[in-house]
């Protein structure tokens, strides 16, 4: 900064008004600024400034899946509102493992990242004491954690599914399989009570025979299809706690001579790019995704700007049915499928 204000002819204390944004410059000394900053390759010491400040403009991020398409998405929404605000994001994707979430955590805190939003994995606890020693705030994304006393963003995931699996049951079926994710998850709790809900509000049993469990990835999706399908008494709809693993329900379908809608109808939670581009099109339960990253991005900015007292807010947003053609109602003919509208 010496050098740049012997250029532009100011002192150092202008031009560190100018670049820090602690007070106005006139016109005529910032133009002198800037091109003395740019004759000079002037470029900040962002650690050094870190240092002076007590801030490093920088947020944490973790999620479980990078290429999970919901966390790809709400990703890019968290990084262009921090990035408006004058925030960098380091990213961190832990995989779906308890040992690496906590790593990643210690590694952004010791990287002095401002503030936390983190889509956890496993067990609360280890969370729990790292983010009551963290001092930063930290918003919690998708996922609940109970004894952890911070802000949360999350969709009304027992609501959604009670409203897909009510509308399988109002096409006319009657077993309906069911492809859970881990339980080490709120969501998959949530999600799972809405089946069931569901199936009780209908007067129908709940047969643990049509409940399968996967980890969230491709070839569980393949798999739990694969043991429902070899059910004597196979289920005449699917519906998938999450995309990657219709995916693999879709594969399995293929694979055992089925199609869908024809012989089973499919629906999943999570809208994705390509849904509408599968054939057929897929119904699904579409999170808001541009609200949910804009949310916890708010909700952690204003902590930021010093509402550090204020009592943790939880935000439960709604998501939306998507009825698209993998769905047709049971016993009717085979042109009589849902057409591409939304509910």
């Amino acid at each position: 900064m010496l050098h740049v204000a012997e250029v532009a002819r100011v002192s150092v204390a202008t031009v560190s008004a100018l670049i820090n944004g602690t007070a106005t410059v006139s016109p005529e000394l910032s133009q002198r600024i800037e091109q003395a900053i740019r004759d000079i390759g002037y470029k900040r010491n962002a650690i050094a400034r870190s240092l002076k400040m007590g801030t490093t403009r920088t947020i944490g991020l973790t999620v479980p899946h990078i290429t999970n398409p919901f966390f790809t998405d709400v990703v890019s929404v968290i990084q262009q509102a921090f990035d408006r605000a004058g925030y960098a994001v380091m990213l961190c994707c832990t995989d779906e493992d308890l040992n690496t979430q906590d790593d990643q955590i210690r590694l952004l805190l010791d990287r002095m990242v401002d503030g936390l939003i983190v889509a956890r994995v496993g067990d609360g606890a280890i969370l729990k004491r790292i983010v009551d020693d963290a001092n930063v705030p930290v918003v919690l994304l998708d996922r609940v954690c109970e004894g952890v006393d911070t802000d949360t963003v999350i969709l009304d995931n027992q609501r959604a599914v009670f409203d897909a699996i009510t509308y399988l049951i109002d096409l006319g079926h009657r077993r309906i399989g069911y492809i859970s994710g881990s339980f080490d998850i709120s969501p998959m709790h949530d999600r799972m009570a809405g089946y069931r809900e569901a199936l009780q509000a209908a007067g129908l049993p709940i047969e643990n025979e049509l409940i399968r469990f996967g980890n969230f990835h491709e070839v569980d999706g393949y798999n739990a299809t694969m043991q429902l399908l070899s059910l004597h008494d196979r289920p005449s709809a699917i519906f998938s706690a999450n995309n990657p693993m219709v995916i693999g329900a879709m594969k399995a379908i293929r694979d055992i001579g089925l199609t869908c809608p024809e012989d089973i109808s499919v629906a999943c939670f999570d809208d994705f790019p390509w849904s509408d581009v599968f054939q057929p099109q897929l119904t699904t339960v579409a999170q808001p995704v541009k609200a949910i990253g804009e949310q916890a991005a708010n909700l952690l900015l204003d902590r930021l700007a010093g509402n550090r007292d204020a009592p943790p807010r939880k935000l439960a947003l709604k998501g939306r049915l998507m009825i698209r053609n993998s769905c047709r109602p049971l016993g009717a003919p085979l042109g009589a499928i849902a057409q591409s509208v939304s509910a």
